[in-house]
């Protein structure tokens, strides 16, 4: 139970966290949200953002739940990265890194809304908005 209520917590400051940093796009310091996705890869996952580019995408859920153990809590906190990285990739005009960025934020919360029993308003309208991002 204490575990959940950690993630739980920590789902709600990732929520802040991208608040922060599209506000901070908005005032167009692209470098500035750059760095702050950086750290929070670190902070909330403990590894780099490349460690998670560097796992393809088809091979994204496996990976992380097989080998490294990731729970639901964990993919979800990395879809909303993935998500956040993708805004600020396309604020830069990356379009090619904000689409795969994207498509691994949407893998992502796909395969928590088919292994999960709980419903959650909150992530189909991120998978909409995510794939409204794709096409």
């Amino acid at each position: 139970m204490y575990q959940r209520d950690y993630i739980l917590r920590m789902i709600e400051m990732m929520a802040q966290f991208i608040a922060a940093i599209l506000a901070i796009l908005r005032k167009g310091s692209i470098p500035q949200a750059r760095q702050m996705l950086e750290t929070a890869y670190y902070d909330f996952l403990k590894q780099d953002a490349a460690f998670f580019h560097g796992i393809p995408e088809d091979r994204l859920t496996d990976e992380l739940i097989g080998q490294h153990h990731f729970t639901h809590g964990h993919l979800e906190l990395l879809s909303e990265l993935f998500y956040a990285e993708g805004e600020v990739e396309q604020s830069a005009g990356n379009h090619d890194l904000s689409l795969t960025c994207y498509r691994k934020a949407l893998k992502l919360l796909q395969f928590i809304v088919e292994n999960s029993d709980t419903f959650s308003p909150i992530r189909e309208e991120r998978i909409l908005l995510l794939r409204s991002k794709i096409q």
